[in-house]
């Protein structure tokens, strides 16, 4: 699974979708810690979303609430968070 390589400083704005375009258990890219992770949208507001992301290549998972710029949307599957129940 590649992972963007895009700088979230470097988006151009009108290009970003809304944290409100994002649902419930929509697969993401995350940008955390200077890496782009897999991770899942728990809820979102047009402010932010809460979503779960694998750091690395870890098997463990974090929670976060980012805004739109450290968002992308995956469309490769991750098989340790997307497998999960919702």
């Amino acid at each position: 699974m590649a992972a963007p390589t895009l700088d979230p400083h470097e988006r151009d704005p009108a290009t970003v979708s809304g944290t409100e375009t994002y649902r419930h258990a929509d697969k993401v890219w995350v940008y955390r810690d200077r890496a782009w992770c897999a991770g899942v949208v728990e809820l979102s507001s047009p402010r932010a979303a809460t979503v779960t992301y694998r750091p690395g290549n870890s098997r463990g998972t974090g929670v976060d609430t980012l805004t739109a710029r450290y968002l992308l949307p995956r469309d490769e599957v991750d098989p340790l968070l997307d497998n999960r129940s919702v």
